[in-house]
């Protein structure tokens, strides 16, 4: 089931001649009895089948589905999350749309984002400084700290304003 069908139901309740319908047929009255205007209670009926609120019985009569809005329920509950890794649970509290919201200032959190950063870098590539800026400035306004960072950690290794990948995980294609 759909949020389309969702949508559907709710724009059905929305409509006062729709609601009036259901809510005489929740009630136990005659569909009939709801307006003033015959075509308009079919019409309202006719929507509500369509939807899935309302049915006919075997006598012909209309009923109110209501196990309709159990599957609605259903349909709309997320499912559970799957358990997030602590590394994770730090990337996900300092990284916003991809940019730090904040370089960490504990070092265990500091890593974890150090190490997803450098990621972007190619093992084996050598990068030219200016490079290097501009790479970590997607990540942050502070690139220099960044830089200096990685450097410090192990995780980049410097010569001549060359950097290249020294550390960190790797991710091996097969």
């Amino acid at each position: 089931m759909s949020d389309e069908a969702i949508r559907q139901v709710l724009g059905l309740l929305y409509q006062e001649d729709t609601l009036r319908v259901l809510s005489t047929l929740v009630l136990g009255g005659d569909p009939e009895e709801a307006g003033p205007d015959r075509q308009a209670v079919r019409r309202a009926l006719d929507r509500l089948e369509r939807g899935g609120l309302a049915v006919r019985d075997g006598n012909g009569r209309w009923e109110v589905r209501r196990e309709r809005f159990r599957e609605l329920l259903h349909a709309s509950a997320k499912p559970a999350e799957p358990a997030v890794s602590a590394e994770e649970r730090v990337l996900r509290s300092f990284l916003v749309e991809g940019r730090l919201r904040a370089i960490p200032s504990k070092r265990d959190k500091q890593l974890v984002v150090l190490n997803y950063i450098v990621q972007v870098f190619e093992p084996g590539i050598r990068y030219p400084e200016k490079e290097v800026d501009v790479t970590l400035r997607a990540f942050h306004d502070d690139y220099a700290a960044l830089r200096r960072y990685l450097v410090d950690e192990g995780l980049l290794s410097r010569e001549n304003n060359v950097y290249w990948r020294s550390g960190g995980p790797v991710d091996l294609v097969r």
